[in-house]
């Protein structure tokens, strides 16, 4: 298994940024993928989710700015995280994986590699 976020970096509050996450030896098409994030010093925590339909939850702080999205095609298997008007709080690093037990507080996999988010003036 292997999931492989990229597209961070660093980007002054206000600005965008979009993440992708490529994933490999899971069952992209028969799963829920999620975004997380892990703050410094913080826990990790979860961003959004959808699902196969395209129906989609998002975290309360950052509703109306994030927009997550999937490419179900074989030779994507790709999670995306659209990221508008960045805030320093947002910064972190950006994971994906597949929910576990329906639910925000599990996953399935181990933690493949994320990608830093910094947002900064």
């Amino acid at each position: 298994v292997q999931l492989q976020a990229s597209g961070g970096g660093l980007v002054q509050p206000g600005g965008s940024l979009r993440l992708s996450c490529a994933a490999s030896g899971i069952r992209f098409n028969l799963d829920d993928m999620a975004w997380y994030r892990q703050a410094p010093g913080k826990q990790r925590e979860w961003v959004a989710t959808i699902n196969l339909g395209g129906s989609i939850q998002v975290l309360d702080s950052v509703k109306g700015r994030f927009i997550i999205s999937r490419d179900n095609a074989k030779n994507k298997n790709t999670v995306y995280l659209q990221m508008n008007s960045l805030k320093p709080e947002d910064t972190a690093v950006y994971y994906c994986n597949v929910p576990a037990y329906g639910g925000t507080a599990f996953v399935r996999y181990s933690w493949g590699q994320g990608t830093q988010v910094t947002v900064s003036s």
